[in-house]
């Protein structure tokens, strides 16, 4: 009978979740198209409007209406939320995997390599330093200090990697010199500080550290065996299919990609680096030639940025974060401090090592500044701590 009996569509149904879930669907999607709106007249990029949307419709605002969380964001909704999202960015990063062309890269290795480096040990010192004051004012006892430090390390010497590929992608920078740089960049950065956070969640769990270097071989070698075995395979299939002499990809190929895609996303989820890792590798293997990129990207990028690519910052950004808990100076002033160092700690890093390879200092603090990026990878990392009980709700 539906409505006619008296159903509340906003009433969560395990069996019959679909109702919940296009209310929630329409509710985000206009609230950020709204903020997009306002946030494009001063030439910011969609994604900050989505990460604000997310604060909006979190507890900060939206959730003091009395019974709004519950009806329209009840707890257990949230997996099915999570889901979405996840599946979102794991083909959005598989996109941006898609659009970079590796002989580029090959191209500008030395600045790379000294952009990343110097992004990756002038954040960690300071993010270190960082996590000492804070231990100290905020943090119980019972938690390790030695975890606690290298924990902060990590939370500020990441780049947020989905958030900078989007600012990349709606700035056209994705083939410039610069946006090849700084992606390659970000690409050895962080790999190295996920190896870090398994290392110190497998140090939480009492595991040992050899578990963050079993996470390091196996993902380079994962990483050699998509671009050579599986990228030749790919190439013979395009070949054998037509599709490749055609432009664009058949009904075959789209389904063997997508299953590359999601496969890949599974297996760097359960070896512990997050699966957008596995959809942006599975992106590398896709053949530019006559077009066949562009016609894959064609088919399926409007679903994506469209309908999956909000749920992220909305699910792991707004509704896990309370500014009603900053409720004293101290707070606020650690706070600000957080910002402060995240930011500066790698913009000056960066646009120094830029400067030194041959970058013009344009440039150069061009690429400081996108290095910066933090968003959805520092979620990733503090929804880890929370959950690890390194955080309390108050320091996440």
């Amino acid at each position: 009978g539906g409505v006619f009996s008296g159903d509340n569509p906003t009433e969560y149904n395990t069996s019959d979740p679909i109702r919940l879930w296009v209310i929630q669907v329409v509710i985000i999607i206009a609230m950020t198209q709204f903020l997009a709106l306002i946030f494009g007249r001063i030439r910011q990029p969609r994604v900050i409007a989505e990460v604000i949307g997310g604060v909006l419709l979190g507890p900060t605002v939206m959730g003091r209406i009395p019974n709004f969380k519950e009806s329209i964001f009840p707890d257990a909704a949230m997996p099915l939320l999570n889901l979405t999202a996840t599946i979102g960015l794991v083909l959005f990063l598989f996109l941006v995997g898609l659009e970079i062309d590796t002989r580029l890269m090959k191209r500008n290795i030395k600045a790379a390599t000294a952009v990343s480096v110097a992004g990756l040990l002038v954040p960690l010192g300071l993010g270190a330093a960082l996590g000492v004051g804070v231990y100290r004012e905020f943090i119980n006892p019972a938690v390790n200090f030695g975890y606690f430090v290298l924990f902060v390390a990590v939370a500020v010497g990441i780049t947020a990697f989905p958030v900078l590929c989007r600012i990349l992608t709606e700035l056209k920078l994705l083939d410039t010199t610069v946006g090849v740089v700084v992606l390659s960049a970000v690409v050895g950065n962080d790999v190295v500080g996920w190896v870090l956070l398994a290392l110190t969640v497998a140090l939480v769990n009492a595991s040992t550290g050899l578990v963050a270097l079993y996470v390091l071989l196996t993902s380079v070698g994962y990483v050699i065996f998509l671009l050579f075995p599986v990228k030749w395979g790919y190439l013979w299939l395009c070949r054998r299919t037509g599709s490749l002499e055609q432009g664009s990809p058949t009904a075959l190929m789209m389904t063997v990609t997508l299953l590359i895609v999601f496969i890949s996303a599974f297996f760097t989820d359960i070896i512990g680096v997050h699966a957008i890792f596995g959809g942006f590798l599975a992106g590398l293997v896709i053949p530019h030639e006559n077009g066949f990129a562009i016609s894959l990207v064609e088919k399926i990028e409007d679903l994506v940025s469209i309908l999956f690519l909000h749920w992220y910052y909305f699910t792991l950004s707004g509704l896990r974060t309370n500014l009603g808990l900053l409720d004293n100076g101290i707070t606020w002033g650690y706070t600000i401090l957080i910002c402060v160092v995240a930011f500066s700690a790698k913009f000056f890093a960066c646009g120094a090592a830029a400067f030194g390879t041959g970058f013009n200092w344009r440039e150069s603090g061009a690429i400081g500044s996108l290095m910066s990026c933090k968003g959805l990878v520092e979620l990733i990392v503090l929804n880890v701590g929370l959950q690890a009980g390194i955080l309390d709700t108050r320091v996440f």
